[in-house]
């Protein structure tokens, strides 16, 4: 158990994480819990946690490693720790940052599954457009596709933030980072349509400033969003795990594949870090050997 002094520390680097980063919840929460096993590592060792020096984060990490715990868990806990010790030293409540010298170990990535354009086309078809409520649901899934965006930032769309004119939508992503992300013909036939025939009939009497609208007239919940997905993927000859977030998986992909700069892909992802968006060129490479494979005389 951290004692009220590491706890006290890591409840005031929290707050910073909130009010100084902007960072969301779910983040706060990662860095805690990396923070508190730490700590559980400190308090076996009989170490208080602005003692630390790199050596006992390089045995922690050894620790880990001999635990089997993954490369991916392995790079979040030295960036929780980085930044932890980062944020001390700014604050003048020690003299020295452990961490300077410590390197973040390399993630083996595993590329994410997208849709083909075959399989995009087959899922948009399942869906029928002469329903109120699978209308709503092609927009969502139309808009996840043509704009790349994630499932929150498509469940917290506000009527505001859609321009119909520009073709655009006004994105507020991870960290409070706000982008402008445009959207395809085929988005805006389907989003105008939504908002012409079914939004009014599923809101009846009620307002509501989100874009995307559930039954009881409030905004429509991420959760609600998987399992509709995954009714019309039911629908479909797909057999790939599909989830929201492959829809901006595929968005990425098709772009690179087709040529596109990846500062550009980079941009309307809304990707700090270029080496999260350069997955995708890895994506397109493999499908690029597969057909030289597959049709090259030589393959």
């Amino acid at each position: 158990m951290a004692s009220n002094t590491q706890l006290k520390l890591i409840q005031e680097f929290q707050e910073y994480l909130s009010t100084e980063k902007g960072l969301s919840e779910n983040s706060i929460y990662s860095y805690k819990y990396d923070l508190l096993k730490f700590t559980s590592y400190l308090e076996k060792i009989q170490l208080d946690i602005l003692e630390v020096q790199a050596k006992d984060i390089n045995k922690f990490l050894v620790e880990e490693k001999n635990r089997q715990v993954s490369s991916k868990t392995l790079a979040r806990e030295v960036v929780a720790l980085r930044q932890f010790y980062k944020y001390l030293k700014d604050e003048k409540k020690l003299g020295h940052n452990p961490t300077e010298k410590i390197g973040t170990p390399e993630v083996n990535r595993a590329l994410p599954d997208y849709l083909t354009l075959d399989e995009i086309n087959e899922l948009f078809n399942s869906i029928k457009t002469d329903n109120i409520f699978e209308l709503r649901d092609k927009c969502i899934f139309e808009l996840l596709y043509s704009a790349g965006l994630r499932i929150s930032e498509a469940c917290n769309l506000k009527l505001s933030d859609v321009d119909l004119e520009g073709m655009t939508l006004a994105i507020l992503g991870k960290g409070g980072r706000e982008r402008l992300v445009p959207f395809g013909e085929n988005a805006l036939n389907v989003l105008k349509e939504y908002l012409a025939k079914s939004r009014p009939e599923i809101l009846k009497n009620r307002t509501c400033e989100y874009l995307f609208v559930s039954k009881k007239g409030s905004y429509i919940n991420r959760k609600s969003v998987w399992r509709l997905l995954n009714t019309y993927i039911k629908r479909t000859g797909i057999k790939k795990k599909v989830t929201p977030h492959t829809l901006r998986h595929s968005f990425a992909t098709h772009l690179i594949e087709n040529q596109a700069d990846i500062r550009v892909v980079q941009e309307l992802l809304g990707h700090i870090d270029i080496s999260t968006t350069q997955i995708y060129t890895h994506m397109a490479n493999k499908t690029l050997k597969e057909v030289h494979k597959k049709y090259h005389p030589r393959g």
